[in-house]
């Protein structure tokens, strides 16, 4: 009688059962034991943010049901607990998607070599890009570091990305006990003050089904479109799928493939739109992997020059959405109340931070990796840097985002700015954007008073501009 072996699947940034070539490949070996590792040590200071950690516990739960609750929760030191499960149990292969925060890439490292010693199989796999980033580089070998060739030259030239792999036909388990392993409860993802963690959630359906039904919806609903419309964030025209692909309940390779099967019945210029969305992401990680200084380091060093105020008391106005200018306190009131915040209104809100208020680019940074449910180190370090104007394919520095302008052409009946800012509904259109400029007369009908149901703006558009512009200018 022949004994099954025993494969590990390590469950990380790919929380689904389709498309996920690690899982494929330990059901063809055997019986299988999913695990999943919350590792804050080795994260140390990017361990996740309060709202990914929310959104982590929902998806858990939707993967633990889908594998017919075999998933093994560990929380500690990931080289450790492998080490500890490759000694106590018949392990013969250890199977995992890869990550590629530098952090990560660090450790898995250091556990193929562990694993290595104990003479057990163990490889990886590529789930979670198009192009992994070894594989797209310049004629001279090195990486790209503006997008549009990176895209056009780069990826385009490279065989196209894979089909989306199917379910595992049949899957066995290890069905005998683990010890250390925690209940999802143990975990202790969820934050103590449950009122704000149920109204996050509310927001979204979690999970791979729920990932599946999304990108569905935006094919049948958004797609056509989504070029025109995606600007303008009281549109639903945009796929919010960006926590989705960060946790993995869906992969690129099915988005990728699920667009160009839409392409074929669309006239629009939507779907090709979306997939440069998607080659955005990949140059975030492309950066990330070649400079892994990203999150912390200026990309452009003569930035390190660069002088930077300390203001906590505006900082926190802004991260309350308490600046007095709508378009930003509703940017920041959403991604406080949902974990997620309009593309368009977050480079409104970064600019605002980086150049009205000259804070340096790692508040915004740090209040992003905290709030929002798609916190991305490779996305949130390259998209703040590049509103910064220090990073890579940076926007010039010259470019300063007006709020009220922007505000103006992007909600002209502020239909997005009364959801989180209802206290000017009372307001004409062409005073919610603008609020101070109203008649006495005006306000007081709509029952406001500057100062007290709504802020007074924190600082002078005109005047922070050119400050801002000259600070950028002494660097050159």
């Amino acid at each position: 009688m022949s004994v099954k072996k025993l494969s590990i699947v390590w469950f990380r940034q790919d929380l689904r059962i389709t498309d996920n070539p690690a899982l494929s490949a330990a059901a063809e070996c055997g019986d299988v034991l999913p695990i999943y590792i919350l590792d804050d040590i080795n994260a140390e200071d990017w361990r996740m943010g309060a709202a990914s950690r929310a959104w982590l516990h929902h998806s858990l739960a939707a993967l633990n049901k889908a594998l017919h609750g075999k998933l093994v929760l560990f929380r500690g030191n990931a080289r450790e607990i492998i080490e500890a499960l490759v000694t106590d149990l018949p392990v013969h292969s250890v199977f995992w998607n890869r990550c590629y925060e530098p952090w990560r890439i660090k450790r898995d490292a250091q556990i193929k070599l562990d694993l290595s010693a104990h003479n057990t199989e163990h490889r990886s796999f590529n789930a979670a890009l198009l192009w992994e980033p070894w594989t797209v580089s310049k004629k001279d070998g090195t990486a790209y570091r503006v997008f549009t060739p990176y895209y056009q030259k780069g990826c385009l030239s490279q065989p196209a990305p894979r089909q989306p792999l199917p379910p595992p036909a049949r899957l066995s388990w290890h069905d005998e006990t683990i010890g250390a392993s925690k209940t999802l409860q143990e975990l202790d993802l969820l934050p103590t003050g449950q009122s704000w963690h149920e109204s996050l959630v509310s927001h979204w359906q979690i999970g791979e089904s729920a990932a599946q039904h999304r990108m569905d919806s935006f094919c049948d609903d958004c797609l056509d479109i989504y070029k025109s419309g995606r600007d303008f964030p009281a549109m639903d025209a945009t796929s919010k799928l960006s926590p989705h692909l960060h946790f993995g309940e869906i992969s690129p390779h099915q988005a990728w493939h699920r667009i160009g099967l839409a392409s074929m019945s669309s006239q629009s210029d939507g779907p090709a739109h979306f997939l440069r969305e998607i080659a955005w992401r990949e140059f975030s990680y492309h950066l990330l992997y070649h400079f892994p200084q990203l999150p912390s380091q200026n990309f452009n060093q003569k930035f390190d020059r660069f002088e930077w105020r300390e203001d906590d008391s505006s900082l926190q106005a802004w991260q309350r959405g308490h600046t007095g200018f709508p378009i930003v306190d509703a940017g920041l009131r959403e991604l406080w109340q949902t974990g997620y915040m309009h593309n368009r209104v977050r480079m409104i809100v970064a600019s605002f931070l980086i150049k009205n208020m000259l804070l340096h680019w790692h508040r915004g940074e740090a209040w992003f990796w905290d709030c929002l449910v798609d916190a991305d180190l490779a996305s949130n370090s390259a998209s703040w840097q590049w509103c910064a104007g220090s990073g890579a394919d940076a926007a010039p520095y010259f470019r300063i985002f007006n709020p009220v302008l922007q505000s103006e052409k992007f909600d002209p009946e502020g239909a997005y700015l009364l959801r989180y800012c209802p206290e000017l509904a009372a307001l004409p259109p062409r005073f919610r954007h603008k609020p101070w400029e109203a008649p006495a007369d005006l306000l007081r009908s709509a029952g406001i008073t500057l100062g007290v149901d709504y802020p007074q703006p924190i600082l002078d558009l005109k005047l922070t501009r050119e400050r801002a512009l000259a600070r950028y200018k002494a660097l050159r």
